[in-house]
């Protein structure tokens, strides 16, 4: 078989504006031009690997060390999940601060369109195959991981396509579906960006494999992705539909036995889709170190970027092994914290913060779909799955018997607890179109120490909208910026 390699510029090119070039390299001993590398099998599964590469090396946009605009991290500390440890570098402050502008966003646009045009190089050149048994399943990675990121700018940039804030017909983010370096695209709509996002995933859920190996989509995963879009779309009845598809192949959200492994990767219980971070990859010939965003070690010592806020903390039971699982009390320079535990690494003598990360769990399905019975009156299928959860982490769980509102409050305090750091927190406010709200305590175990610098963002505020980066506005006619900025 022949070896080659695979050069292709994987990031958006806005009228012409080279805003970097990444080179996948797949083995050094040929090199062919694009149009020339998508011949066989093999090519193809090589560009497979090599989207979820993209997502692996893409530092802003999966959150690697401790850059700003990663979906992980940012949700939360925008939010009121976490707050800034003041003996720490202060890095994101300026986004704990909601004083982003144009001029500092631009690493997760530029690293989500890679991603992107690595899924659009595999859809441009997919007829190559023919038919190929291997075809479907090529198509449907490259759609669904397409869609994913897409939805995940939309989330970032634009409006809600529901709720109370929605605003359908408000610019959306441009939906590439292109590897052409000139193509100069506009925003479009909100509706028109879900639209696009739905039916990639729909065509997805059609040709991907039942199973793909852990650290690739396969079909649960997309029926679970399209889950979480139909819940932020308000549209109920898909949401459960999808949701139910998905737990249709797993419904274990991982048992109390095993929930502390699944943040050590000694498990993939309750796991969808993750993506899988190896010892070997490096990022500026560093290791990627996920956990680096949220606190390094210091000597003996932890020394955070960002701990757990102390309203937050107090929601967490003694009996919920997520206490323990998520929270990590430590002391740095004679104070107490309660540091965030989910990513501080495998252990076993790996680097410490070196961990995958887990995109998509059954748990937040289960949710997702709990939301979108309450809301359409099945209460008791709603309770259902609540307790499905609940069971699964409380010690001597008795069933609920909550109704109504209080159901529905239940089923958002799971919500937060379970998907707390896991970039939920600030998306679940901005499509129910609730302000932030953060308390008056500061970062220390107990409350006390430095509180929020900034603690109310109204909801409506321009600021639930990040800026759309300066750079690619200015090489982009057809761009609009975000108002107030």
């Amino acid at each position: 078989m022949r070896k080659i390699k695979i050069i292709i510029p994987l990031c958006l090119m806005l009228a012409g504006m080279v805003a970097c070039r990444k080179d996948l390299v797949q083995d050094p001993t040929n090199a062919v031009p694009v149009e020339q590398a998508f011949s066989t099998v093999n090519d193809f599964e090589m560009a497979a690997l090599g989207v979820y590469f993209e997502m692996v090396h893409s530092s802003e946009y999966l959150g690697a060390q401790d850059d700003p605009i990663a979906w992980m991290l940012t949700p939360d500390l925008l939010a009121d999940n976490l707050i800034s440890q003041q003996t720490g570098r202060g890095s994101q402050r300026t986004f704990g601060n909601w004083q982003y502008s144009a001029s500092n966003t631009s690493g997760m646009f530029a690293d989500a369109y890679s991603i992107i045009r690595a899924a659009n190089g595999i859809l441009e050149h997919i007829d190559n195959l023919g038919q190929a048994p291997e075809r479907a399943n090529y198509e449907g990675e490259a759609l669904a991981a397409r869609a994913m990121v897409h939805f995940d700018l939309l989330r970032v940039y634009a409006k809600p396509v529901s709720g109370p804030r929605a605003d359908p017909g408000a610019p959306g983010v441009p939906y590439v579906m292109t590897t052409d370096l000139k193509d100069a695209p506009d925003r479009g709509t909100v509706k028109g960006t879900y639209d696009n996002i739905v039916a990639d995933l729909i065509k997805a859920a059609e040709l991907i494999n039942e199973k793909n190996g852990v650290g690739r989509l396969n079909k649960a995963a997309v029926y679970g992705l399209l889950s979480r879009v139909y819940l932020y779309g308000g549209a109920w009845q898909q949401c459960i539909d999808a949701a139910t598809a998905c737990l249709a192949v797993s419904a274990d959200p991982g048992s109390r036995t095993v929930f502390p492994d699944i943040w050590k990767d000694a498990t993939e219980a309750g796991v969808i889709f993750k993506i899988k971070i190896m010892s070997q990859d490096r990022l500026g010939g560093q290791p990627i170190l996920i956990g680096n965003g949220y606190s390094q070690s210091s000597g003996n010592e932890i020394v955070s970027e960002w701990v757990v806020s102390h309203s937050l903390a107090l929601l967490y039971d003694t009996t919920d092994i997520r206490t323990a699982a998520y929270l990590l009390k430590t002391k740095y320079s004679g104070a107490d914290y309660i540091a965030v535990a989910k990513y501080r690494g495998r252990g076993g003598g790996e680097a410490a913060n070196l961990v995958d990360v887990k995109y998509l769990r059954v748990a937040e399905v289960l949710l997702n779909r709990a939301e979108a019975y309450a809301i359409t009156g099945n209460e008791a299928s709603a309770l259902g799955d609540l307790d499905a959860l609940r069971s699964n982490r409380y010690a001597g769980f008795s069933a609920g018997t909550e109704t109504g509102q209080a159901l529905k409050d239940a089923i958002d305090k799971e919500r937060r607890l379970e998907l707390a750091f896991e970039g939920d927190r600030w998306f679940t406010l901005k499509r129910k179109g609730l302000p932030v709200a953060r308390d008056a305590f500061g970062d220390f175990a107990d409350g006390t120490g430095t509180p929020y610098f900034v603690r109310d963002l109204p909801a409506g505020d321009n600021r639930w909208l990040i800026p759309i980066p300066l750079e690619y506005i200015n090489a982009n006619p057809n761009l609009v910026q975000n108002p107030g900025y």
